[in-house]
């Protein structure tokens, strides 16, 4: 007897906003504040970018209900070679961002245990437990990974939450004043801004890789995919803005910890450990979500003969351990990376290929939406006796498929031609794994 799947759409929820939530959207009110108030409209003009892709990851989804997500999707669109480096820049950005995540939980950890910052080698350890035991939580049973999301999801939004609503009661309009500090265009200002807030949003399409253990995929992952990401931006903008109203714009640029600073200055002591809690258990909970996905999707280009089989392999409790143990490996070595001397800044630079690659994914899948949505469109306008209603779904799929292709391009030309560069032999050293199985398909 087949075993009922078991995500259902609170749980796939919580791996979307989950995924979304981790250590950038305590950091990112630091970075932003020499933008000043007009950074509020880089928010929202990422949140319309994200919705725009969250729409097309969603009606895809239903489309597709296929493990893989995004790798599913570009397969579908434009055959196994596309499908393949997706797959592989993908697959890269969730390995990286498995060590970057254990990494910042740790260093998030300090407020409780100096000593985790002031020993590499105890950071170090502390980084691999926090890896290892998520890792092992997954290999039990995707289950157990969803209850651990729905936990930590709800526990890491309280804090937020907590300044977004009570943080108005302190907030500080003058801290807005000059809209706009940094000079120069309004438009500079934004794409700026946009660029920063823009890593906020990656994980939305985490609820669409997991697709054979969704309850109902073809419902459940478009309805969590759109609700996921409507409760992080709005969890994103909210809290963001309380934050720089009550922090002075020159404080809030040197803070190395903006919401904890934030709960001191309105609770005390206890409010910024409180903070620090939640910032410690949203970079956990980002950690196991990035986990489950880390061993999907090679599951997914496995099955279709993309990777070895190995990694196809589910063990007796119906999980990709191989996968996701391999996973665990790699993220292993990047960490002992990050505390050897004179390496950081080469772990710092795979992250942002980590979020490049994220990004290639976006683009090809906003390209298959925009494909389905032009074929449903010469469907509709070619059907004999079709009512001009019947075009009006194609078309607003149409449009939002054309935005968000194109805010996912403008994003890839954002991120600099040095990490466009590397990012583009990351995919082309991938060229030869897809020879070998190719070879060994034939063979």
């Amino acid at each position: 007897m087949t075993p009922r799947p078991a995500l259902g759409l609170w749980m796939c929820t919580a791996l979307v906003v989950g995924s979304m939530v981790g250590s950038g959207v305590f950091l990112l009110p630091a970075s932003l504040s020499p933008y000043g108030g007009i950074s509020i409209l880089g928010w929202l003009v990422s949140a319309g970018g994200a919705m725009c892709l969250a729409l097309v990851m969603a009606r895809l989804g239903a489309l597709i209900p296929k493990v893989g997500g995004p790798y599913a999707f570009a397969r579908e669109g434009f055959g196994d070679f596309v499908g393949f480096w997706v797959a592989w820049a993908y697959w890269i950005s969730l390995l990286t961002a498995n060590a970057a995540l254990a990494v910042a939980t740790v260093s998030y950890a300090t407020v409780f245990w100096p000593t985790l910052g002031a020993s590499p080698v105890a950071g170090g350890v502390a980084s691999l437990v926090a890896l290892w035991s998520l890792t092992f939580v997954n290999a039990w049973g995707v289950r157990a990974a969803g209850h651990v999301q729905l936990v930590t999801t709800a526990l890491k939004l309280l804090p937020l939450a907590a300044i977004g609503t009570i943080g108005f009661l302190y907030f500080q309009p003058e801290h807005f004043r000059p809209f706009n500090p940094a000079g120069g265009s309004p438009v500079t200002a934004v794409t700026a801004t946009v660029t920063l807030t823009l890593w906020a949003f990656m994980g939305l399409e985490a609820a669409t890789v997991p697709a054979a253990d969704v309850r109902d995929p073809a419902r459940t992952i478009p309805r969590a995919t759109i609700l996921g990401t409507l409760i992080a931006a709005t969890i994103f903008i909210i809290s963001t803005s309380a934050v720089m109203g009550i922090i002075a714009p020159a404080d809030l640029a040197v803070s190395t910890a903006p919401f904890a600073d934030a709960a001191g200055s309105i609770w005390g002591n206890a409010g910024r450990l409180v903070i620090g809690a939640g910032a410690t258990i949203a970079c956990f909970g980002a950690l196991n979500g990035w986990i489950l996905l880390s061993g999907q999707l090679p599951r997914a280009a496995a099955q279709d003969g993309l990777l070895p089989a190995a990694f196809a392999r589910l063990s007796p409790r119906g999980t990709p351990s191989f996968g996701l143990i391999f996973a665990a490996g790699v993220a292993t070595i990047l960490i002992a990376m990050n505390y050897t001397r004179g390496l950081v800044q080469a772990f710092t630079f795979l992250i942002l290929l980590s979020t490049l690659a994220t990004l290639l994914a976006y683009v090809f899948a906003s390209a298959t939406g925009l494909l389905f949505a032009v074929r449903e469109r010469l469907a509709a306008t070619g059907a004999r006796g079709a009512q001009p209603s019947g075009a009006a779904a194609p078309v607003g799929r149409l449009v939002v498929a054309v935005l968000a292709f194109g805010f996912s391009f403008w994003a890839i030309a954002g991120a600099g031609p040095e990490i466009v560069f590397w990012g583009f032999l990351l995919l082309v050293a991938g060229v030869p794994v897809f020879v070998a199985m190719r070879a060994a398909g034939r063979g």
